[in-house]
């Protein structure tokens, strides 16, 4: 029993020794085989690390080079909208659209513009500076690249061009557009004509009748309401100061003059507003001048009580009140002593006035719209 129990645990132990060379030789194989991949895992590894650098460059990259196409292709659609609207307004330009109603010559002879002498500016208990502007040289500048001489802007096309701005009320497009040299060279060619051109509803014998625009000389322009070839009802009449020739003074303060209300016989009559547009600068120091006067109009002259305000070198905006009987002011102080009156009466200092020359005391108004046998 001995000798079989003997055999037996040779037999056990030489199984044991056979299991544990197998596992041996197991582990040895497992190990080499990781071994073997260990080259390749970094290799992969590398080529991963690449790939993320090069997606990282390219990241980086590419919002430059949109940038640079977006840019490109930015500048390329300026010019060729440019390109497209420069070719527009030359096709505009030459062949204007047919308008409905074609442009008239109106012959105006019983009202002639004429140029006020003076008008109330100046420092409290002073003598205004004298308004002229027919005589002024003026800060406005003509501006324009087109061709003066291009016939293609007749007088059909320039109404029919401003007529929809003065409907719209918008005033910084009618501005623009009566300095443009068309405008100014269409205005100065009526100049001592007694005419105007005019574009709008008409009567049966063909006179100005309902709503219209006219342009006259001196870069003057009425749009509104009319009565067989008289402004009559509501109208806005614009008179811009561009340029004066040779006519050169050191007053270079107003570059329009405006009047906005009741029209009849062909004059502002009924409630309106005056107004000035002021370039401030232009001003002296301590200097004031009137910018706006609101209140009722007889045959363009100031009647009853008038409210108006003034602009300084400052730009400080001061109101004043005044009462006038057919262009003739009421005194609020007497200084005929030394030749001058107190006609506008500051609100709320009621001891503070401003004066004018007493022999310009008369005629006050809307004086550019005069006829001339009123202005005495």
């Amino acid at each position: 029993m001995n000798l079989m129990e003997q055999n037996n645990d040779r037999h056990k132990d030489d199984e044991f020794e056979d299991e544990r060379i197998m596992r041996l030789a197991r582990q040895d194989k497992s190990e080499g085989d990781g071994q073997d991949k260990r080259p390749l895992i970094a290799a992969l590894l590398g080529i991963i690390l690449i790939l993320l650098i090069c997606i990282i460059v390219l990241l980086l990259l590419l919002p430059a080079r949109k940038t640079d196409t977006t840019t490109s292709m930015d500048v390329e659609e300026l010019q060729q909208d440019i390109t497209d609207y420069a070719e527009q307004q030359k096709q505009n330009d030459v062949m204007p659209k047919t308008p409905e109603q074609g442009a008239i010559v109106v012959e105006k002879s019983d009202i002639t513009s004429k140029a006020p002498d003076s008008q109330q500016t100046g420092t409290p208990d002073q003598t205004p500076t004298a308004l002229e502007p027919e005589t002024t040289d003026k800060t406005a500048i003509v501006v324009d690249i087109e061709d003066e001489n291009d016939i293609s802007y007749t007088k059909e096309f320039i109404l029919n061009e401003m007529m929809p701005f003065f409907a719209d009320n918008n005033l910084d497009a009618v501005w623009d557009l009566a300095h443009l040299k068309r405008y100014v060279k269409l205005s100065a060619g009526l100049k001592g004509t007694n005419s105007y051109y005019y574009r709008g509803d008409v009567d049966a014998s063909g006179a100005p009748d309902g709503i219209g625009l006219a342009i006259y000389e001196n870069n003057t322009y009425y749009y509104g309401s009319w009565s067989h070839g008289m402004r009559s009802g509501d109208g806005r009449w614009y008179r811009y100061y561009i340029g004066a020739d040779d006519k050169i003074t050191n007053n270079k303060v107003y570059q329009a003059h405006s009047y906005s209300g009741q029209w009849s016989n062909d004059l502002p009559n009924g409630e309106g507003a005056e107004h000035y547009d002021v370039d401030t600068t232009k001003l002296d120091v301590r200097e004031r001048t009137l910018q706006n006067v609101i209140g009722n109009f007889t045959d363009g002259l100031y009647n009853g009580e008038m409210y108006a305000n003034t602009v300084d070198y400052t730009g400080t905006v001061e109101e004043w009140e005044g009462v006038a009987s057919n262009g003739v002011f009421e005194l609020w102080r007497d200084m005929s002593a030394i030749g001058e009156c107190s006609v506008w009466r500051k609100l709320n200092e009621p001891d503070l006035c401003m004066d004018i020359d007493k022999d310009d005391n008369k005629n006050q108004g809307m004086r550019e719209l005069l006829k001339p046998k009123e202005d005495k």
